[in-house]
């Protein structure tokens, strides 16, 4: 007995040992996230899932995992996903799809979506809003081991008012809503309503707070930029999640709504489609973020040429905001204002993140504003900036590649091949 348990003993200690010998990945340059240019050549050593060191030689005893002509990046951070949903050419025909689909289903589509998302190099996500709390359940399941995916702040369900954007019962029948939603479903209309619904979603869960601040080009009901909450209802909202130590997250596509939130201190702007110079002016003052998702209706449009089919009142509001938000981000840029990287994901299908890059570029951002928006940018905004978003001592081993330069071409910012996330290789391309 004693032989074998010694034996035993040797046996964990040399798995434990092979868990944790430090990892040298090496690529013709690096992109720490932080600066405006990539040095050459790149080296990252890995040990215990944490960064150990950046640059120089690899130390003696590691693994050496060269990825030649390649460029090593953060993982990526997508800060606007809804992980929960996923729209079709057929969506508004199928009335009755999320009746028919139990919570359990919705799960499992969720952590297809997560393990998809995470192989296309977004290894954190904030997901704005989701139902019956499967996004809570998956971010846990994640967390346990029991799913594939990224890092996940989640937000529960989005906070708004009777028959507006984040009221999910907006454009049906009376009869169809024989109980109005109240604060569990998000739906608020006082300062004292929207007080409590934030402590109910940070009772079950939520590590952000989202609030739609204005209407959205999805919901049937409303105008997509007619302001929603009253300035009292943001302070308040606003307010209480702060002291609560969750950072907060405003849905807005109209300028005054996003004005509101902004006076009343939220950390960021999510689409901004018609925003004026002042309010962007106030942006800049105050530190608000601008997550601008350019990707979604730039799919919606580019769907509808397709055959989508979609009422035609929301058809327009998409076209409508289509053409202003470039116009609106290309000014944003110029004024200085914090760029946030989020995508809307759900509205396009989950693993195409990544052409936002393209999009931000075109429409007047530099290649090295874009990345950081969705590295060291994301991370400052989610409050996580000391665990990921940049290739740094002691940060979080979340490290992707792709091929050349994408200082040089955007593009390839599609084309990750390598994805690491707390130290563990869940996609290596080049070995193949």
């Amino acid at each position: 007995m004693h032989l074998r348990s010694t034996l035993l003993i040797l046996i964990c200690s040399g798995v434990a040992l092979a868990q944790y010998h430090p990892v040298a990945l090496k690529a013709a340059r690096l992109f720490d996230g932080k600066g405006d240019r990539a040095v050459a050549p790149g080296l990252v050593v890995i040990e215990s899932g944490k960064i150990v060191q950046v640059g120089g030689a690899a130390p003696a005893g590691a693994e050496v995992i060269d990825l030649g002509n390649a460029t090593l990046l953060p993982g990526l951070i997508d800060a606007h996903t809804h992980l929960t949903m996923q729209m079709s050419m057929d969506s508004y025909q199928d009335e009755f799809h999320a009746l028919r689909t139990t919570p359990a289903e919705k799960a499992f589509e969720a952590g297809a979506n997560a393990r998809t998302t995470l192989l296309a190099g977004f290894t954190t996500v904030r997901n704005v809003g989701a139902g019956e709390w499967v996004d809570i359940g998956l971010r846990n399941a994640i967390n346990r081991g029991l799913a594939e995916g990224p890092h996940m702040l989640t937000a529960g369900k989005g906070l708004g008012a009777t028959g507006g954007h984040c009221d999910d019962t907006n454009g049906l029948a009376p009869a169809a809503v024989p109980t109005e939603p109240d604060l569990r479903d998000g739906v608020a209309n006082s300062p004292d309503e929207y007080r409590k619904a934030v402590r109910l979603m940070i009772k079950y869960g939520a590590d952000v707070i989202k609030v739609c601040a204005t209407g959205g080009v999805l919901s049937l009901t409303d105008d997509v930029d007619t302001p929603q909450l009253s300035q009292e209802e943001l302070n308040a909202m606003v307010e209480e999640a702060h002291a609560l130590r969750r950072k907060t997250a405003a849905h807005a596509h109209g300028n005054e709504g996003a004005r509101r939130a902004v006076l009343a201190g939220i950390d960021s702007i999510e689409h901004g489609s018609f925003l004026k110079d002042e309010t962007l002016d106030l942006m800049k003052q105050k530190g608000t973020f601008l997550v601008p998702t350019l990707i979604a209706p730039t799919f919606l449009v580019e769907s509808f040429e397709g055959g989508m089919k979609i009422p035609e009142r929301i058809k327009q509001k998409a076209n409508t905001a289509a053409k202003s938000v470039n116009t609106t981000f290309l000014h944003a840029v110029e004024k200085g204002v914090k760029i946030g990287f989020g995508t809307d994901a759900g509205v396009y299908p989950h693993g195409q993140n990544a052409r936002e890059f393209e999009l931000m570029v075109k429409a007047g951002a530099s290649p090295a504003l874009a990345l950081r928006s969705a590295t060291s940018g994301d991370a400052e905004l989610l409050g996580i900036a000391d665990r990921v978003g940049s290739l740094e001592t002691g940060k979080f081993a979340d490290i992707v590649a792709v091929p050349g330069d994408p200082l040089a071409d955007i593009s390839s910012m599609r084309k990750v091949f390598f994805v690491m996330k707390d130290g563990k290789i869940y996609r290596n391309d080049a070995k193949h």
